[in-house]
């Protein structure tokens, strides 16, 4: 199998197996936690990847037998260390927003006043899940207890954006919420917030013109 053949999933297990060897079930458990947030595959498109990589001469794939039970551990080949090496400087594709609960408020007219706060405040109870568990890890690092502390550096870097992206949300509920609950019971008399919309217009149009100013120079 050629390389290009391969996807970004791919090489998010190959490079899993550049930090250690992993069984599948090992490979999909660390999928879930360490890139879940940003990267979500449903497991049974996971345990496809590790054969595809042996296939393609990027792991090798090790029988071994713990108590009775087979199992087998995959682990990165130098070729695929020269993949990930090729793969990670070139571009990658920006970010992909998926918010169902979003899609809901974008279609508000469909439903009451009391609908569309329950949806707003159904968002919130996302931003205390990922809140519970950011926290977690974070701690567990300044423990001392993170797992591959040697690369905590860039991890740093994937974990402030998540919780930017949280803290973002956290806002907006805030302030959804609260501008909601003023408005009347008919959606269709609710007056809209131009001091927000004034607010957006105008912070697009300062980072355009630093952009700009940034290419100027």
């Amino acid at each position: 199998m050629a390389t290009s053949k391969l996807t970004p999933t791919s090489y998010a297990i190959l490079g899993l197996l550049a930090v250690k060897p992993w069984t599948t079930y090992e490979l999909t458990q660390q999928m879930h936690r360490a890139l879940g947030q940003f990267w979500p595959r449903a497991e049974s498109k996971l345990y496809e990847e590790p054969k595809k990589l042996v296939a393609a001469g990027l792991a090798r794939a090790t029988p071994e037998t713990v108590g009775q039970r087979p199992r087998t551990v995959y682990s990165i080949t130098p070729k695929g260390r020269r993949a990930m090496a090729a793969w990670v400087p070139s571009p990658g594709a920006g970010p992909v927003i998926e918010f169902e609960q979003l899609v809901k408020v974008f279609f508000a007219e469909h439903g009451t006043k009391a609908d569309l706060l329950r949806n707003i405040e159904g968002v919130r109870a996302w931003v205390d899940v990922r809140q519970e568990a950011g926290g977690g890890v974070s701690q567990a690092y300044l423990n001392g207890e993170g797992a591959f502390p040697e690369r905590l550096p860039w991890l740093i870097l994937c974990g402030r954006f998540l919780d930017d992206i949280t803290r973002t949300v956290e806002d907006w509920v805030d302030w959804a919420a609260a501008e909601v609950a003023g408005w009347p019971e008919n959606l269709a008399r609710a007056e809209p917030d131009w001091t927000t919309l004034e607010r957006m217009a105008a912070h697009n149009d300062e980072y355009l013109a630093r952009r700009e100013d940034e290419a100027a120079s």
